[in-house]
């Protein structure tokens, strides 16, 4: 599954209006896209409640709204664990995480780390799915364990976000299924139908 260029995901993030969320102007998007490189995923800091929306499925699915899972309102305060460069800035060698299925964040980031690579946070998550649906297939969808919730003595929340194809059971409502969803999983879990989504560098553009 090949990326849109540089170019084309800028145009889709101005035509959808993520640059104004993201507090940059459309312009200077476009001139930063312009100069990247042709292989990567254009993150922005566009919180992750306003871009859950916009994701839609691929093919001829009907066209719903992604959405967030009504109890993750913290959404926003899952951030980063490592060091990342300021948005917008680029990912490169994005791996869904296939090779990770049925194991858990707490077995799986260690050895990406091990291996030189880096858990993919919410944001490159969703922009991801944004720019290309077709990451996410029935049973082949991915955990972003890069971005975590501290609390307040510094410890990290047990859940991991992730993002997947909701059936429309449960509270998600039946209106739902087929729609992007933004949820979670403990961070001790593993689930067949989910990858651990990993990156091969990130650079500022």
């Amino acid at each position: 599954m090949a990326l849109p260029s540089l170019i084309d995901q800028a145009e889709r993030l101005v035509r959808l209006g993520v640059h104004d969320v993201a507090g940059i102007p459309a312009d200077r998007l476009r001139e930063l896209a312009a100069h990247g490189p042709a292989d990567g995923l254009l993150v922005t800091s566009a919180p992750a409640s306003a871009l859950a929306p916009l994701l839609r499925r691929a093919g001829g699915h009907e066209e719903k709204d992604g959405f967030v899972v009504e109890d993750m309102t913290d959404v926003d305060l899952f951030a980063p664990t490592d060091d990342v460069p300021a948005a917008p800035y680029v990912a490169l060698g994005l791996d869904r995480g296939d090779a990770y299925l049925d194991r858990t964040p707490a077995e799986s980031v260690p050895e990406l780390l091990a291996a030189g690579r880096s858990p993919v946070t919410l944001a490159e998550g969703l922009h991801w799915v944004l720019q290309e649906p077709g990451v996410l297939e029935r049973n082949a969808c991915f955990m972003t364990p890069g971005s975590r919730l501290r609390r307040a003595d510094g410890s990290y929340d047990a859940r991991t976000p992730a993002l997947w194809i909701s059936n429309g059971t449960g509270r998600d409502g039946r209106e739902r299924r087929d729609a992007v969803k933004l949820g979670w999983c403990w961070w001790g879990n593993r689930h067949t139908w989910l990858g651990i989504a990993s990156c091969g560098e990130r650079r500022p553009v």
